[in-house]
């Protein structure tokens, strides 16, 4: 009797609080290094890998495929990790989230990858380091896909936690842990706020607006980048009270980067939180809605919470953990 072996990946999504946008590759290869400071947080992507009964391949997501050839997989991603992992059938995969699906701005996109893409290794048999599932993801979303979008996604999706990140010339990818005490860490994230705004929008349209205007906007990344570095120095030595100060600091110029990344609702939002005692804030993402992020002043939670009635605040920890594979069955 044949095993029926089933594997199930759980990836994190992500924050971005600085730099966002320098991890471009229309940026850092002629004018590197960009910087960013992500975290992994408690809310995931699954990917489920099971045997299939015959030889046909059936993919699962907001529609349902059922071919016989990776080559006849319309969603992008799902067809290039099979290729890419030479997988030619055989195989079920489907996918939940703790979140919505796509245009949140938390790097669901490239979590789901990476997430496929460790779940299709261990199904494999193989064992596929973070570095490899982060290299892999972006050469089939970067490389293969040429989606536009940065590189910083799919590294806190590989390795988890908070991370400052540094993109170089020549693709190299520096990632260093931030290592805080547990009391910093605990302070800071009582003082972040998560709100979703219920604007659902696609990254790939305005990162590929964004590209054509990075020339005309270079001395205003290398600020953000300034910011990424001077927060990193500050999380190093338990000074997480600056975070709402290079929060704000960084939204006021992202939003100048192009005409897509802010909206008179978002700018409505964020002008409302700031009145309510929040220090800083920004779009998570690409920009033009999903998760707005607010570091607040100290004891102003509820006015936080009562000036923005119409979003949705989502509770959330730091995860420190990347993809990892959570089941292994037969």
């Amino acid at each position: 009797m044949t095993k029926r072996r089933m594997i199930i990946s759980r990836t994190p999504l992500r924050i971005t609080f600085v730099g966002g946008g320098t991890d471009l590759p229309e940026y850092y290869r002629s004018h590197g290094p960009g910087a960013v400071i992500s975290a992994a947080i408690n809310k995931y992507i699954y990917v489920n890998v099971h045997k299939r009964f015959d030889s046909s391949i059936r993919v699962g997501y907001s529609k349902t495929e059922i071919v016989d050839d990776p080559e006849r997989i319309e969603h992008p991603t799902v067809r290039e990790a099979l290729k890419l992992l030479d997988i030619k059938g055989g195989v079920e995969i489907t996918t939940m989230g703790d979140i919505p699906a796509g245009g949140t701005g938390m790097g669901s996109s490239s979590s789901f990858l990476v997430g496929l893409l460790n779940a299709l290794h261990a199904w494999k048999g193989e064992y596929a380091t973070p570095t490899e599932l982060a290299e892999e993801a972006v050469k089939i979303e970067r490389g293969i896909l040429k989606e536009p979008g940065g590189k910083q996604d799919q590294y806190i999706a590989a390795f988890g936690g908070m991370q400052f990140m540094e993109f170089h010339k020549d693709e190299s990818v520096i990632h260093t842990p931030i290592i805080m005490s547990e009391e910093s860490r605990e302070g800071m994230l009582k003082h972040l706020h998560l709100f979703y705004t219920g604007i659902q929008r696609r990254s790939a349209q305005i990162h590929a607006i964004q590209t054509t205007e990075i020339e005309k906007h270079v001395g205003d990344y290398r600020r953000m980048v300034d910011l990424s570095y001077g927060m990193f120095s500050d999380l190093t030595k338990n000074n997480w009270q600056s975070t709402g100060k290079y929060l704000h600091e960084n939204w006021l110029i992202k939003k100048t980067l192009s005409k897509g990344i802010s909206n008179d609702s978002v700018d409505n939002y964020y002008d409302r939180a700031l009145r309510a005692g929040a220090e800083g804030g920004k779009l998570i993402g690409a920009g033009a809605g999903g998760f707005m992020l607010f570091f607040r002043s100290p004891d102003s939670a509820g006015e936080m919470v009562s000036a923005l009635p119409e979003l949705r605040e989502e509770p959330f920890e730091f995860s420190f953990q990347g993809s990892k594979i959570v089941y292994v069955g037969d």
